[in-house]
């Protein structure tokens, strides 16, 4: 027999341990406050991208083990209440902790005196150690963090490398009720205290971010000195000490998770006396990662990297933070379009799961960029092509026919995702990242 389980919170990380937990067996409610989305969910209309997921969420419906409500004393007989809630990047980097804050004051009068409270939005170390105070009451908190991939968060919640379990001494008999959650998962259970916990979900993903810096700055490198970054990276993938995962250059890092973590990290670190350099490097690297883009898109249309966008049409190909998602939070790819349009590019963009309905901020900002829903409308007439996010569809399309819409055939390919072989013959001129023949000229640096 299953647990009990209350989630407070319908984003990616709540909607999928939700689902996924009422998948394993338990008996799931989930809370939130936007009344629109729990009467969506209700009815099993998922309002996020996630392969699987409206399938969980409507096996869940169908079998009474999942229900969606906006009222918090349905949380009342809950075992275990998992805190799936934002804590985007406030002031100085530091988390901003308000919803949080805000969940648990209400929380407080509703949850029975043995419901084990668990953080699994990332939080800074020392949080688990104040929500007592914010609830007034004495339930054990433990920690047990995400470590979901968006567009992959389905398949990383039932088949999880590892599940890390937080509690300090006098909590261990809640942390086991914790891990007993995902006892059908089979997964490995690490076992921390709470700070441990916190800081291992930051390290992580700063971790990632610095690699990815790595190879950014590796790939420029690369082209500075006739060398291939996809060689040098299949070289270095195969020692089994680095991986090959994250050894991708790109147009920099984003989503909604490396950005604010990093910062989090720095803030807490910086909080303490400890300077974490590395981390510090990693973040100015991808903000010239971004620059490094928007002048490699100047060279492509102007002969110059420091030429006038005026007037000029750019097609964008590519919204989302990474392929997979529709998530638009804190993308490089939004990010580079922008800046685009601060040059007085005109803008033109296209992703296959960023519909021109759900990006209307986008046109509506100061930095308008125009959103279609085909690439070939958003690249009629371009001086240059600008490939942002690594979705597979982009190699399929009809190279030849865009050859002939765009005004100059010329593609800015930041992932280096097309096959040379696929545009033989279209006439179009390529620019990537990392090798001698892709880059800008080292003269005009």
């Amino acid at each position: 027999m299953g647990s009990r389980v209350g989630v407070v919170g319908a984003g990616y990380v709540g909607l999928t341990s939700a689902a996924c937990l009422a998948h394993l067996g338990h008996h799931v409610t989930c809370l939130d406050n936007d009344e629109s989305k729990v009467a969506a969910l209700c009815a099993g209309t998922v309002p996020i991208i996630e392969p699987s997921l409206p399938e969980l969420v409507r096996e869940g419906l169908g079998e009474d083990r999942l229900t969606f409500t906006t009222d918090p004393r349905s949380l009342a007989e809950s075992e275990v209440v998992l805190l799936c809630l934002p804590t985007p990047m406030g002031a100085g980097g530091t988390a901003d902790l308000g919803v949080l804050d805000d969940a648990l004051v209400a929380l407080g009068p509703v949850l029975p005196p043995d419901c084990v409270l668990v953080t699994k939005s990332t939080v800074p170390v020392g949080t688990a150690a104040r929500i007592p105070t914010l609830t007034g009451l004495a339930n054990a908190v433990v920690s047990n963090p995400e470590f979901l991939r968006e567009g992959y968060a389905v398949h990383d919640f039932l088949h999880p490398e590892r599940i890390l379990v937080g509690a300090n001494e006098q909590n261990q008999e809640a942390a086991e009720r914790v891990a007993a959650l995902y006892a059908r998962t089979d997964a490995p259970v690490l076992r921390t205290d709470t700070a441990s916990a916190e800081l291992a979900k930051y390290a992580s993903n700063a971790f990632l971010a610095v690699k990815l810096s790595f190879v950014n700055t590796l790939a420029e490198l690369c082209e500075q000195v006739d060398g291939d970054i996809s060689k040098v990276t299949d070289v270095m993938g195969m020692d089994a000490r680095i991986g090959s995962s994250f050894l991708a250059p790109g147009p920099g890092w984003g989503g909604s998770c490396l950005p604010k973590d990093t910062r989090a990290l720095l803030a807490s670190a910086d909080a303490v006396g400890v300077d974490f350099a590395i981390v510090r490097d990693a973040v100015r690297a991808n903000d010239h990662q971004r620059a490094m883009v928007l002048r490699k898109v100047r060279h492509a249309v102007t002969g110059s990297v420091d030429g006038s966008l005026a007037g000029a049409r750019i097609g964008i190909f590519g919204l989302a933070f990474k392929a997979g998602t529709g998530d638009l939070r804190d993308s490089p790819a939004v990010a580079i379009a922008r800046q685009l349009s601060r040059h007085d590019a005109v803008v033109a963009a296209y992703d296959p799961c960023v519909p021109p309905s759900d990006a209307h901020e986008l046109a509506a900002d100061p930095d308008g960029i125009q959103v279609l829903d085909d690439p070939y409308l958003a690249a009629k007439g371009a001086a240059a092509i600008v490939i942002l996010t690594e979705w597979p569809d982009f190699r399929h399309l009809d190279w030849r026919k865009l050859s002939d819409d765009v005004d100059r055939p010329v593609v800015v390919d930041t992932r280096n995702l097309l096959d040379e072989r696929v545009l033989s013959g279209t006439g179009f001129t390529v620019v990537g990242i990392g090798s001698p023949t892709t880059g800008e000229p080292r003269s005009a640096r």
